[in-house]
């Protein structure tokens, strides 16, 4: 099933040559279908490397999915442009009234 992002986001392209299904919010919106909202934490520093390593996985579920990204609004990414996240990613004063089925937090691991 597909998955509903962004329809600019940087990992719709690569996800399609890998032949992903990926669904722009526009399409899904015409669709009488109530998709699962997933909020994804990215924490990592390279975003857009990120996004498609994890929507690559939860393309594989017979759902259909809603993704959004979330950042920290104060912290100051070193690896992505702030233009990029203030496009593609929702801080918390965005999504706070929201509700999501579920949640995804990414971080890098402990080990250096």
């Amino acid at each position: 099933m597909p998955i509903t992002v962004e329809k600019k986001l940087a990992a719709i392209d690569i996800l399609r040559k890998e032949n992903i299904f990926v669904m722009d919010d526009m399409r899904a919106m015409r669709q009488d279908i109530r998709p699962l909202s997933m909020l994804v934490v990215n924490l990592m520093p390279k975003k857009a490397n990120t996004e498609v390593h994890i929507l690559r996985h939860l393309a594989n579920t017979p759902l259909q999915l809603k993704v959004d990204f979330l950042y920290m609004a104060d912290h100051e990414a070193k690896n992505t442009a702030m233009t990029y996240l203030e496009n593609f990613y929702k801080t918390f004063e965005d999504v706070k009234d929201s509700f999501y089925d579920g949640m995804i937090v990414t971080g890098p691991s402990g080990d250096t």
